[in-house]
């Protein structure tokens, strides 16, 4: 191609590097506009052979008809030199005209066959295969509804040979599938895509079309599996681009079909202000027939009141529409466009179609599409369903050790705990008591019971027995005392602490009467606690502090130790922690001395807290050992075991050792632990490169913090979800999961997080070649760092931009990021961040074929290592501070000196090519000087055989033949593993030999390499 013009055909370079919308169809109109004014008519052509492109695939196909037309003028007109050069894409654009004039009601049947007829004839004029032809012959007569006729095209289609003007390996098969399917063969439709999906698919298109075309078919033949996975994965790819819009109509239909209303209820809130632009009625058409068959799902569902926002446009000020009104105007909508096409087409076809789409029915069972929603669909999680008899759910904090209750009741049965005591809880058995004892007897067993099991059902059912056995019977003042002591502690039970302090006074004062002054002060003990915890501290610890020394005096160590016990929990409330301490170790002796190996064991979990907050974590993990051996032992209470082994579990350092116990720890969970106990364990197996094994934990915990709903536990184990997803190669559901933690974070308000998410997110995207979800994301992410504090960060993300833009090709792009990067990394003073992304900002603009820009760079890259020095250079690691930590930067731990003497060396190498570019080798191979030697010291051998390879041809270049056959000759020995280096090197050697005249010995190297002399 001549033309002097290079500026102009480098930006129109750049503007195919653009992901397909709005931006690049702006960027592309301005260089037509550009190319006319400058009467360029070469630039012309080719602008709007791209711009033809960016019209179909940006979402604007009806503005497409004018740039083919003018090009199909053009080249219709007296031949040009482009002609010829432009010719293959100009035919095939022909076909995505068919399918662009068939999406336009407006445009004449006629007229549409006029254009595939004209298509015929230039592909056979051309000699050219008919296969793309008949394709679209058979798509026309499905649009019309002439399925006899498609049949026949379809036969035609599938046994013409493929050819260079064929649809691409991806969207072939897609519209054969979405035939097949069509017409009920969804078993041949999926075996038809097998080897689609199993393949390197290359198209933009792909695998999303051909994912979204089997989304039915997967359903109908019971591969649901697959239908989920197809979904999340397509429905990604589509949901950036307004192009994709009747596609994106599959996926709400997709949820409708499979019972997921709330979500297909969420696309169509984010695609709603689509339909005011759509790309063509056709796409309209199909995406209100989808949005008004889920809406109307969710009104037959009784939510016809939930609404839906919908944006201001036009006249048409914003709204929250409810789902009834929007579901009647979009199935008004769909009939409208439907009977356009119909009028055009003199058929029903149409009509019909949509009347049959409204009228779709689930196909099988309500479909999760996330393992976090399958448990959600369970039921209640846990190790019991007690926690789903009251909704919410609150879960007890279960870092802290429980408390003993204190018993409260009137003297006589109150009405509201008779009415409890009535009702059985679900799945208790009520223990055995024994028939012939006392009424004291009796009562004294079901507190001894109830501290050792801490069933709160079987207290309930023991005091119920209690009562019916002795209901007509006088009693002593002595067991009236007792008996309000427990009724006091059912109080507690059911949550009722202001009942519990009144039944603890009358319990007090019957001990009075009888008078039983130790029991009198165990329960006085008990009330303090109560109080203490009722934020009455004053009271409770006069009241704790009393009882404690009175039965230190009076009372046998049992009791002794009970009254230490309680003043150490009260001490504690009003924040005297190391004195409760102290009392709590008195405690622990008077109970060894008791032999009450239960209390021991509550007291050693009560040592553990105040250990932990007094900073004296080994003394803190002894007692959390001794409490989760004391309880094994002992079989409970289960809420002070599963909270012993949640704390010994966390005093294992070493997570590989620490698994078995947070094993222990999820078996012996109550519902009150469970949810961290379940979470912990998921750190301990991520840490351990265990992440299969932390999905299914951290999938119940996300449950959980549903079911209990703790909004912020759920977005933040929904983060750890995605992490633990991507570490265990789990892309699909790691994208998913993130997405889902990002929209809550944002929610929460919890900004950082929600990068740092991101920042998860793009990288998933990226494995997942979702490219330009990943770029945008990495592109909030950097507008989101915009603080002086995430200077490095922001920098960071830029780079990541770059690299990624890089690795497509997209170098022009790629170019721009990494100058955007480096300015960031001056800004925050890393030298040789700055550095290193402004000779990656080099090589970008030599692959973007633009070597002026490249020595640009070169100029600024120059300035930054001058300004450099060893000394100087600040270390590489982030500071402490940085406000988003999202990852370590590139060189983290290398010395700064040793990071600048190679980023000097790289930036030689680099500069040596972007001189070798502009024509000015002997500069270039200055610059290599010493270079090689530097890049091995510093542990770059790879890096170091390139610049001798360079240095090699540069002399070759320079006419310097005896110098670069030392050089190449010791490379060529070098790479002899490296075939790709080891013939390039052998190319330029040769060359250097015929320079020398021993052309015997390069055409015995060419041969050995099996190279030729133009290389």
């Amino acid at each position: 191609m001549e033309n002097d013009n290079r500026d102009i055909w480098r930006a129109l370079h750049r503007v195919t590097e653009m992901p397909y919308g709005a931006g690049q169809i702006a960027a592309v109109e301005q260089l037509i506009r550009q190319a006319d004014a400058e009467g360029d008519d070469e630039f012309a052509f080719v602008a709007r052979v791209v711009g033809t492109d960016s019209y179909v695939f940006g979402g604007e196909p009806g503005r497409s008809f004018v740039t083919f037309s003018w090009c199909l003028a053009d080249f219709d007109g007296p031949p040009k030199p482009y002609h010829q050069r432009n010719e293959h894409n100009l035919l095939r654009q022909f076909k995505y005209m068919i399918n662009s004039l068939l999406n336009f009601p407006e445009v004449p049947l006629d007229r549409t066959y006029a254009v595939l007829d004209d298509m015929e004839r230039r592909y056979r004029d051309g000699g050219h295969g008919l296969q793309a032809v008949y394709k679209r012959r058979h798509r026309v007569a499905r649009h019309l509804g002439a399925m006899d006729e498609a049949e026949q095209w379809y036969r035609r289609w599938l046994t013409t040979p493929r050819n260079q003007l064929s649809d691409c390996a991806g969207c072939d098969p897609s519209s054969q599938i979405d035939y097949l399917a069509s017409m009920g063969r969804h078993e041949e439709a999926v075996a038809l895509a097998e080897p689609v999906l199993t393949g390197r698919l290359g198209c933009a298109m792909q695998p999303q079309t051909v994912l979204t075309t089997l989304l039915r078919s997967y359903l109908h033949t019971g591969r649901r599996t697959e239908a989920r996975e197809a979904h999340l994965r397509a429905y990604r790819r589509h949901r950036s681009n307004v192009a994709d819009l009747r596609d994106i109509g599959e996926h709400v239909t997709f949820c409708a079909l499979t019972g997921n209303e709330p979500r297909g209820l969420e696309l169509v809130e984010r695609h709603l202000g689509w339909l005011d632009r759509p790309p063509s009625p056709g796409a309209a058409m199909d995406f209100a027939a989808g949005a008004a068959l889920l809406l109307g799902r969710l009104a037959a569902a009784g939510h016809g009141s939930l609404t839906v926002h919908r944006p201001a446009y036009g006249d048409r000020p914003v709204a929250e529409v409810p789902v009834t009104v929007l579901a009647e105007e979009l199935t008004t909508t769909a009939y409208d466009l439907a009977a356009r096409f119909d009028a055009r087409n003199g058929t029903s076809t149409q009509s019909r179609l949509v009347a049959d789409h409204l009228s779709l029915e689930p196909i099988g069972d309500y479909l999760p599409l996330s393992a976090t929603a399958a448990r959600q669909a369970a039921g209640p999680v846990g190790p019991t369903a007690a926690s789903a008899q009251a909704e919410p759910v609150s879960p007890p904090a279960a870092t802290s050790a429980p408390v003993e209750s204190a018993a409260s009741a009137p003297a006589q049965l109150a009405a509201s705990e008779a009415a409890q005591l009535a009702v059985p809880d679900r799945g208790t058995t009520a223990p055995d008591l024994p028939v012939d004892v006392p009424p004291i007897r009796l009562l004294e067993l079901i507190e001894e019971r109830w501290l050792r099991s801490r069933r709160d059902d079987h207290l309930a059912s023991a005091l119920r027995t209690f009562d019916e056995r002795f209901d007509h019977a006088f009693l002593e003042p002595s067991v009236l005392a007792r008996r309000a002591e427990l009724r006091a502690l059912h109080r507690q039970t059911v949550d009722d602490p202001a009942g519990a302090v009144t039944a603890s006074r009358e319990a007090i004062a019957l001990h009075r009467q009888v008078p039983d002054p130790v029991r009198e002060q165990i329960v006085a003990g008990r009330l303090g606690v109560l109080l203490a915890l009722a934020d009455d501290p004053a009271e409770g610890l006069s009241l704790a502090q009393g009882s404690a020394d009175y039965l230190a005096e009076h009372g046998d160590a049992g009791a002794r130790a009970g009254g230490y016990d309680r003043l150490s929990v009260v001490l504690f409330k009003v924040e005297r922690t190391t004195e409760a301490l102290e009392v709590a170790d008195r405690a622990e002796v008077e109970a060894a001395g008791a032999g009450d190996r239960h209390l021991l064991a509550r007291i050693a979990l009560r040592r553990t807290r105040f250990l932990d907050l007094l900073g004296r974590r080994v003394e803190a993990n002894e007692a959390a050992r001794q409490a989760r051996d004391l309880l094994l032992e002992l079989g409970g209470p289960a809420d002070y075991l599963a909270t012993a082994c949640l704390r010994y579990a966390d005093s294992i350092e070493e997570p590989a050792e620490a698994i078995a116990a947070w094993d222990e720890a999820v078996r012996t969970a109550t519902d009150e632990t469970v949810l961290q106990a379940r979470s912990l364990r998921a750190r301990a197996l991520l840490l351990v490169d265990r992440p299969a094994e932390a999905v299914d934990d951290l999938v119940e915990a996300v449950a959980l913090s549903v079911q209990y709903r703790i909004a912020d536990g759920a977005a933040h184990l929904r983060w750890k979800l995605a992490e633990a997803y991507q570490q265990a190669g789990m892309l699909t559901e790691a994208a998913e999961a993130a997405e889902e933690a990002i929209g809550e974070l944002k929610r929460l308000g919890r900004q950082a997080d929600a990068d740092r998410c991101r920042h998860l997110l793009a990288a998933v995207y990226a494995t997942l070649h979702e490219y330009d979800l990943a770029l945008a994301l990495l592109d909030e992410l950097a507008s989101n760092l915009d603080s002086p504090d995430n200077l490095l960060w922001r920098g960071r993300v830029l780079e990541e931009a770059g690299d990624l833009l890089y690795r497509q090709d997209r170098d022009g792009l790629a170019a721009q990021r990494f100058a955007a990067a480096a300015t960031v990394y001056r800004l925050a003073e890393r030298g040789i961040d700055e550095l290193r992304t402004r000779r990656r900002e080099i090589s970008a603009q030599l692959w973007a074929a633009d070597p002026d820009a490249a020595v640009a760079a070169l100029d600024r890259a120059d300035r930054v290592a001058a300004a450099l020095a060893p000394p100087d250079v600040a270390p590489t690691t982030p500071t402490a501070g940085a406000a988003v930590p999202l990852g370590e930067p590139a060189e983290n731990g290398v010395p700064a000196a040793a990071a600048l003497r190679r980023e000097r060396a790289l930036l030689a190498e680099t500069a040596a090519r972007a001189l070798l570019a502009v024509d000015r080798p002997e500069e270039a191979l200055g610059r290599l000087s010493g270079v090689a030697d530097n890049l091995r010291s510093t542990g770059a051998p790879g890096d170091a055989q390139h610049v001798d390879l360079l240095t090699g041809e540069l002399l070759v270049r320079l006419d310097r033949p005896a110098e670069a056959e030392p050089v190449l000759r010791t490379m060529l020995d070098a790479v002899v593993e490296r075939p790709d280096l080891a013939a390039r090197a052998a190319w330029w050697l040769a060359e250097a030999l015929a320079a020398l005249g021993r052309t015997g010995e390069a055409a015995a190297l060419r041969a050995k390499f099996d190279i030729d002399s133009d290389g």
